[in-house]
């Protein structure tokens, strides 16, 4: 069904009854968009490691693109998770006429040195693997299973709380966390190009829109036009509320319109995802005065 599936479709938070839903796929990407896994036409062969590097910024110019050729002049909202929601405070901060609302859920300004370092383990991981070949195993028709189970592994880890990993298994349940562990990692590797691991994780590292503008948040929100819902998790310790926060002072400062809401969770950085009750509340509340405004 999806992530989303807890938030769109009939009646849920972004209702289809009212909405028209665009879920574009990142460039980059493995999943349907031109990644490392598809043919370079200048080549005829696998792009692999020779896939520029991609930013946020260069997906939300991409995703302008796409609503051109939709005839899509202005989003009623733009929204996104993690990652996701970087891309949709991007759009808001790039292209501000064409953005009249953005939720910015369970993300950050720009990460911080241990999220950045996380990421480099897991790229160490998989670069280290000896069925990596830089970047070319699909040429010795192979995968770096073992380096892209365990960068899955350790990012598993950073999305779950301690807590949501108590509940799921208690606290003296060796197997039990290695099986599953085990498992995630297993099944990631079969769905997943390890040279798009490389690219989305760099892309992350990289975001960061107040670096042209001195370092100063605030001055780069300035632009923005949009009416912003920012949304936390309290045990998210990958994006913390704190890092949410940071985003909320800029836009005040800025003289932004800017709700916010810190949801009670247990689950880590993968609350946002599910589907918590007082989460959907808000999210669906705010989409229905987002659907009234754009009806009026």
């Amino acid at each position: 069904p999806g992530w989303w599936d807890t938030a769109i479709g009939p009646g849920k938070a972004i209702d289809t009854k009212h909405f028209f839903v665009v879920c574009p796929n990142n460039l980059g990407g493995c999943k349907g968009s031109t990644g490392p896994n598809t043919i370079n036409p200048e080549t005829g062969k696998l792009y692999g490691p020779d896939f520029p590097i991609v930013t946020v910024a260069d997906w939300v110019k991409s995703q302008a693109i796409l609503a051109d050729s939709l005839g899509i002049h202005k989003w009623a909202a733009v929204v996104g998770g993690s990652l996701g929601g970087m891309q949709a405070l991007d759009w808001a901060i790039t292209l501000p006429e064409r953005v009249g609302h953005a939720l910015v859920i369970a993300a950050a300004p720009k990460l911080s040195a241990q999220n950045i370092a996380f990421n480099e383990v897991a790229r160490t991981a998989i670069k280290s693997d000896p069925e990596f070949h830089e970047g070319r195993y699909q040429e010795f028709d192979t995968v770096p299973r073992q380096g892209l189970g365990l960068a899955r592994m350790l990012g598993h880890i950073t999305y779950l709380s301690d807590e949501a990993m108590g509940e799921k298994f208690g606290y003296d349940v060796e197997f039990q966390i290695e099986s599953y562990l085990r498992y995630q990692s297993s099944s990631f590797v079969e769905r997943f190009d390890a040279n798009t691991y490389l690219l989305m994780t760099k892309a992350l590292d990289y975001f960061d829109p107040a670096k042209e503008f001195d370092d100063d948040l605030t001055q780069a929100v300035k632009a923005i036009q949009a009416k912003s819902l920012i949304i936390s998790f309290t045990s998210d310790w990958r994006f913390s509320p704190l890092r949410s926060l940071e985003i909320v002072d800029a836009l005040l400062s800025a003289g932004k319109s800017v709700s916010y809401a810190e949801i009670e969770a247990t689950q880590g950085h993968d609350a946002f995802l599910m589907p918590i009750p007082r989460y959907m509340e808000i999210f669906a509340s705010y989409m229905q005065q987002v659907a009234k405004e754009v009806n009026s």
